[in-house]
């Protein structure tokens, strides 16, 4: 175990290099959820891994409880020692469960947002390697997009927010299954490695129960040039050291 410090909101968070780090997909979508999610909220992180995002909401809203559920018992302990680490036992709860048994775990209607980094590879596509932490992670082996988006329709209130990052080929079968779960997309931004690239990611947020009405932002570009990030995104992942240089935590 390593701990690393989250020099966006002042934090330090437990990590196991054997397992699933984080990286830059975590901290872009916990930074465009985090600019929505209104004071008093009542947040869940789903598959939340080492709590990652959920402690970047806790960091940077006023948010009065979020709750990480994650299914893997070690990614769950290594969340928990952050929340010892940063005293937020008050504000963060870490459990361990599976998603597709949202309503064995959670009443109904109880969140006013659900944020999720998803597995982005349908476990029969790609390169999979054994199933341990890091293809849990990466592929649908434990859930599935539909699973997803089946339990934020569960867990979320009406007019409540779900926030997603996933992979921009995949935008198809997103809007297919929100629109099959009362959930309506209403803001979407690309996000592109550089100025020459195609996008990699895609962030999203839907709502629940509301009418079509689809914005869609400017792209998000990383990298001005080699491990170089943009301004914005040094405003986001680096504020403190200004330097614009690739941390070794990300993963793009």
């Amino acid at each position: 175990m390593k701990i690393d410090l989250l020099t966006q909101v002042g934090y330090k968070i437990a990590q196991d290099e054997n397992q699933f780090c984080f990286g830059i997909d975590a901290v872009l979508l916990a930074d465009f959820a985090s600019k929505k999610i209104r004071s008093n909220a009542n947040v869940i992180d789903l598959c939340s891994g080492n709590g990652i995002i959920a402690l970047l909401i806790c960091g940077s809203t006023k948010a009065q409880k979020v709750t990480a559920l994650e299914i893997q018992k070690e990614a769950c302990a290594l969340a928990r020692e952050s929340v010892k680490l940063n005293a937020l036992s008050d504000r963060l709860n870490i459990v361990n469960g599976d998603l597709k048994n949202a309503a064995a775990l959670f009443d109904k209607y109880s969140f006013d947002a659900v944020v999720c980094n998803p597995p982005y590879m349908k476990a029969s596509h790609g390169k999979e390697s054994a199933v341990n932490a890091k293809a849990i992670a990466r592929h649908e082996i434990l859930c599935t997009l539909e699973d997803v988006v089946k339990a934020s329709d569960y867990l979320l209130k009406p007019n409540g927010s779900f926030f997603m990052i996933h992979r921009p080929e995949r935008l198809g079968e997103i809007f297919a299954a929100l629109n099959r779960h009362n959930l309506e997309a209403s803001e979407l931004r690309m996000v592109h490695p550089d100025a020459e690239s195609a996008p990699t990611m895609v962030l999203i947020q839907a709502k629940k129960n509301i009418k079509p009405n689809l914005k869609v932002h400017v792209p998000l570009i990383v990298y001005k040039e080699k491990g170089v990030y943009t301004d914005e995104v040094k405003s986001i992942y680096l504020p403190e050291t200004g330097n614009g240089k690739n941390d070794k935590s990300c993963n793009f």
